[in-house]
């Protein structure tokens, strides 16, 4: 990602090969500018400011920047630096000024020193996902705060469940707690991604013990001890010590007992984590008297299960109806566009169903972006005659972004009739989340804004 703080000004027409050589002279290390008269190239002084970015031209000061065997050198100005940070004017022109020539910096990767050098030479901001935080980590060492929120607006941006548990673990390094949040948002509702996707296994114990502490994660407690194993697995690799049972009790130490093991379902425990090894055997025999016998002993594990999340439901509709020869299926789509104005996760839809007495339906929902698909699930459901609605659920809540449409369908296959929705809005307020409706080309069977199947969808916020 790049952007400019700053809209650039057009540089004059005859000048613009000139400017475009000088540019591209500069972005490697140790270049000069050539030509007497090369400021006058350049109408502002932020344009000639950036042509000194990386420049060896008028230098009075060099980094050393990198761990040792990955260092790099790099030209600065001091008045350039000092005007963007605090801490290199305090470094050059405070009252503990030390005068050298060359400054080492073994804590930052080059690549993040020189994102955070073309922010304060060219009100540039250039993030990538493999430097930003780094990037960020730069900027809060040498207190550039605008910097950091960009870094930090970049991390928000592109969370997923893939990557929230590190961001987590560096979010509370970095003391950024709005980000904090947006990772937790994200870690509850998408849970079982979370834990099992690869950076879970890098996160450090006390993001672990975190983790697993959280009353509101949205997963399944064997999945929950099958993430802590892999976690284990990991650490003893980092350990230098052997993947054993024994090691991975060792290194989990008493964050085993944030697992809510008392919680699962009788058949997980037995044939999952009673067998795994990782329990004593006096452990073992308590819980399994814990399921069964009237007088339960006392456990070092939590028993309650976790909260989880509740559900949110958006019902686009404001009444509905059927009729003798609506609303019919035939393996048709049923589609509608939506758009929210912040991240939520979808769980999945309320569908209507038989105005003709009980009947079961065969669903195949979907969600799409631009015609990329997010989740699917074919799904069966049974409908009691009613004009309520009942719920379909996709495998893992899928995450919505916003100001974004996307793309909600539905094929039935079942009783020819049913009931619809009539009456339908634009725009519906749930809780903080407003949902923004438009019909869909995908949709065959006659669904739209105004009426039509897939009256809610259920969602996470």
């Amino acid at each position: 990602m790049a952007a400019e703080l700053f809209p650039a000004k057009e540089l004059p027409i005859n000048t613009g090969t000139a400017v475009q050589q000088y540019q591209q002279q500069n972005v490697s290390n140790n270049n000069t500018i050539q030509g007497c008269n090369w400021q006058g190239l350049y109408p502002t002084i932020r344009e000639r400011n950036a042509i000194m970015f990386n420049n060896e031209q008028m230098a009075d000061i060099h980094f050393v920047v990198g761990p040792p065997g990955g260092t790099q050198r790099l030209p600065g100005h001091k008045y350039v630096l000092a005007v963007g940070s605090s801490v290199f004017h305090a470094m050059f022109y405070g009252e503990l000024a030390e005068d050298k020539d060359e400054i080492r910096i073994p804590d930052v990767e080059p690549a993040s020193f020189l994102a955070m050098l073309k922010y304060i030479y060219c009100d540039e901001i250039d993030l990538c996902a493999d430097t930003v935080l780094a990037t960020l980590y730069a900027a809060k060492k040498y207190i550039i705060p605008h910097l950091a929120r960009a870094c930090v607006n970049f991390l928000e941006t592109s969370l997923s469940a893939r990557n929230a548990c590190v961001l987590l673990s560096q979010s509370c390094l970095f003391e950024e707690p709005d980000l904090t949040q947006r990772c937790w948002e994200v870690i509850d509702a998408q849970a079982e991604l979370a834990l099992r996707s690869e950076g879970f296994c890098d996160i450090d114990v006390q993001t672990l013990e975190s983790i697993l502490r959280r009353e509101t994660l949205n997963a399944k407690e064997m999945v929950v001890f099958d993430a802590a194993l892999s976690w284990a697995e990991a650490e003893c690799n980092r350990q230098e010590l052997q993947p054993t049972i024994e090691n991975k009790r060792l290194v989990l130490g008493k964050a085993i007992y944030l697992i809510r093991i008392p919680a699962m379902a009788l058949d997980d425990f037995a044939n999952g984590v009673a067998q795994s090894g990782v329990l004593t055997l006096n452990e073992t025999n308590s819980i399994f008297l814990w399921y069964t016998a009237a007088k339960k002993p006392e456990l070092k594990f939590i028993c309650k299960p976790r909260k989880g999340l509740t559900p949110q439901k958006c019902h686009r509709f404001q009444s509905c109806a059927y009729r003798s020869n609506q609303w019919r299926y035939r393996g048709r789509c049923d589609s509608i566009q939506f758009a929210v104005d912040k991240r939520v996760f979808i769980a999945g839809f309320g569908l209507y169903g038989s105005s003709c007495g009980s009947a079961e339906y065969q669903a195949k929902i979907e969600l799409k972006r631009q015609g990329v698909p997010l989740g699917l699930a074919i799904i069966k459901y049974f409908s009691d005659g009613s004009s309520n609605t009942f719920p379909v659920f996709f495998e893992h809540p899928v995450q919505i972004e916003p100001d974004t449409f996307y793309t909600a369908s539905v094929v039935l296959d079942g009783n020819e009739l049913s009931y619809f929705g009539q009456e339908g809005m634009t725009e519906v307020q749930c809780g903080k989340v407003t949902f923004q409706f438009q019909c869909s080309s995908d949709s065959t069977n006659g669904t739209g804004v105004q009426g039509g199947q897939i009256p809610e969808l259920i969602f996470y916020a």
